[in-house]
């Protein structure tokens, strides 16, 4: 859904920016397949690099907390124990929760600590990046279609409204699936959206007329 919204805002912040400097479809097309292109390889680019570098500093973390269970047992135990007790509970208790923890999974239980989770995380850096890449253009084609196939005088309109309308059902079913209020979900992205969206009209009015001039 964040790709998906990153497309929408994205692309019909540029095309609506575009068309309003100029009414030639071409360069709006032009300006919109590119932008799509040029912002799917961004998204995909940053998922891999992002996923990339979680995964390697979670390895890093492994690496490390399983030479120190090796080499320094019973340091690693009492590192656990004062992690539980920051944590709130009793130094007894604290001692105990190290403990059984240690003799399920050592290397488990320092990891949490380390990293705030049990599991390394198991996303594959392709699939996330290639999820990114489709999940922005799907976003993108509407308001790349809302402005090619509207006519000129309410090209910029129809792109404004079926994005905006775009970005409250992605920011409605995001809140829904997170549990999240979707009223002030849908909200903060259409605003968000219709601001975006605002300021590239103008600046695109603006850049048009000095154009022209």
């Amino acid at each position: 859904m964040l790709g998906a919204n990153d497309g929408i805002v994205s692309i019909a912040a540029l095309v609506v920016g575009v068309a309003a400097a100029t009414n030639n479809l071409s360069a709006i097309l032009i300006a919109g397949v590119s932008g799509v292109v040029a912002g799917a390889i961004s998204m995909a680019a940053g998922e891999y690099v992002s996923v990339s570098s979680q995964r390697d500093s979670e390895r890093a973390v492994m690496d490390r907390e399983s030479g120190l269970l090796e080499a320094n047992p019973e340091e690693e135990l009492a590192e656990l124990q004062k992690a539980w007790e920051h944590k709130g509970l009793s130094a007894a208790t604290a001692k105990k929760v190290a403990k059984e923890l240690t003799e399920h999974d050592a290397l488990a239980a320092h990891f949490e600590v380390q990293m705030g989770s049990a599991e390394p995380t198991l996303t594959n850096p392709w699939h996330a990046a290639i999820s990114s890449f489709f999940a922005f253009i799907a976003g993108a084609i509407l308001p790349l279609l809302a402005v090619t196939l509207v006519s000129p005088d309410w090209r910029i309109l129809a792109t404004v409204i079926a994005s905006l309308i775009a970005l409250a059902l992605t920011g409605g079913v995001s809140a829904r699936l997170g549990d999240a209020p979707v009223a002030r979900a849908v909200f903060r992205v259409t605003v968000g959206g219709a601001l975006a969206l605002a300021i590239t009209w103008g600046i695109g009015e603006l850049l048009g007329t000095s154009l022209a001039l």
